[in-house]
């Protein structure tokens, strides 16, 4: 098979996750790694959350939206090119999902006198196999860690349990859209007519795109096929190239109000304690999706490592014990993920230094750090805080052309220091 081709491995339940690469095709299901251990009490939580999703009636929250989107399904006049924006786990890649599968249910129904979708025709039940997207891509990666060298560089990740619905998720380790991708999205457009639906959908889970990736978009989006959508999930528009977001139309998902989302906690994650549940409420900022499947424990540890970064910036500096807690962030897959979640954690201290600052510590996130966010602020200034964002920024960009991580933190836990000391 020529380099570049599609290949892909097919799953027990016939559904499928494709690979643009070299000759690579697996008979057997053993032939697909499974999810690490750790990742398996989530997925059970996931697995939990996505069986609830028989309709449109179970997504919570943003029903002007939803509404709105519906009726477009109605008329049959569905846009070719969409953008959902929302916060990490408002729901963005549910709703995309839920879409292509009222535009292409074998069974239709109504529900509230607008479309909806049955759950449980061949197109419902292979659309939803990719609900689990951390499950796909995973196997996915397991998949490409089993090629030669040579084709893993030119190996892209996409995820297609239905013939016609192509989902592609930022490319490990980079966790960038990339141009690979983007041509694969382009031959599925033009010359793949759906076959088993009325309408192929192409899903881009991220907004990061390599330039040229999104350069290469374009094409699409210009001249878009009859019977294709193509659907980008943002948390930025700002993002995307102007060029883009003027040839798309921008569907926004709010937060849920946080005394909704502490109560649907309170029925769906009984095992957590009032304290833990009102403290995943604020961090999960209002997303669904998030609160239900954030990990707590894991966000602690990131940002116990964030409080140190933090403790050696404004206060008499350890840098033994940032050092020690540092040196852990390695290279590779899960070293970037461990990475991501610190910058994240730090990330939200920072704003929250901020909320104090400006006084209103009422806003704060981190509910049960609220005395000493308080005396760690004692001092600050707007523009040291706007320097640590931008800080934050470098790191995040250092980890895209593959710096040593824990240098990079380091050198960032000083340069703080020595902008509080000036």
């Amino acid at each position: 098979m020529p380099s570049g081709s599609c290949c892909s491995i097919k799953r027990p339940d016939a559904s499928h996750f494709a690979l643009n690469a070299p000759a690579l095709h697996a008979k057997h299901p053993s032939a697909v790694s499974a999810p690490p251990a750790c990742a398996v009490y989530l997925d059970m939580r996931r697995q939990l959350l996505y069986a609830r999703s028989v309709g449109f009636r179970d997504f919570l929250g943003n029903a002007a939206t939803v509404t709105h989107l519906r009726e477009s399904v109605r008329s049959g006049r569905f846009p070719h090119s969409l953008i959902l924006a929302g916060p990490r786990g408002a729901g963005k890649y549910t709703l995309a999902l839920m879409l292509a599968q009222a535009v292409n249910c074998l069974e239709p129904i109504e529900a509230d006198s607008l479309p909806d979708f049955c759950g449980h025709c061949a197109n419902c039940t292979r659309i939803a196999a990719a609900a689990n997207l951390e499950e796909r891509v995973a196997e996915a990666v397991a998949a490409r860690e089993d090629l030669r060298e040579t084709d893993k560089r030119e190996t892209r990740i996409l995820v297609q349990t239905h013939p016609d619905v192509l989902i592609i998720p930022p490319d490990p380790p980079q966790l960038l859209i990339k141009l690979g991708q983007v041509r694969q999205a382009i031959h599925a457009a033009y010359y793949r007519p759906p076959i088993e639906a009325r309408r192929a959908f192409t899903i881009f889970t991220s907004s990061a795109f390599m330039k040229e990736a999104a350069n290469s978009l374009l094409k699409v989006l210009e001249e878009p096929p009859d019977r294709a959508t193509l659907v980008l999930l943002t948390e930025n528009p700002q993002e995307l190239l102007p060029t883009i977001r003027s040839r798309a139309v921008i569907h926004r998902l709010g937060a849920l109000p946080p005394e909704e989302l502490e109560l649907l906690l309170a029925t769906r994650r009984p095992e957590l304690k009032p304290k833990d549940r009102a403290l995943a409420t604020r961090l999960a900022e209002g997303a669904v999706g998030r609160a239900l499947t954030f990990d707590l424990s894991a966000w602690l540890a990131s940002r116990q490592d964030a409080l140190i970064i933090l403790r050696t910036a404004l206060r008499e500096p350890d840098y033994s014990q940032l050092f020690r807690a540092t040196e852990t962030y390695r290279a590779g897959a899960d070293g970037q993920e461990k990475t991501i979640a610190l910058l994240r954690a730090l990330g939200s201290l920072m704003e929250d230094l901020l909320l104090i600052a400006a006084g209103t510590p009422a806003l704060i996130r981190n509910l049960d750090l609220a005395a000493e966010l308080a005396a760690l602020a004692q001092g600050l200034t707007i523009d040291w805080i706007d320097s640590a964002a931008r800080a934050l920024v470098q790191v995040e960009q250092g980890m895209r052309r593959n710096l040593l991580r824990s240098l990079s933190i380091d050198a960032m836990a000083v340069s703080l220091g020595c902008a509080s000391a000036g």
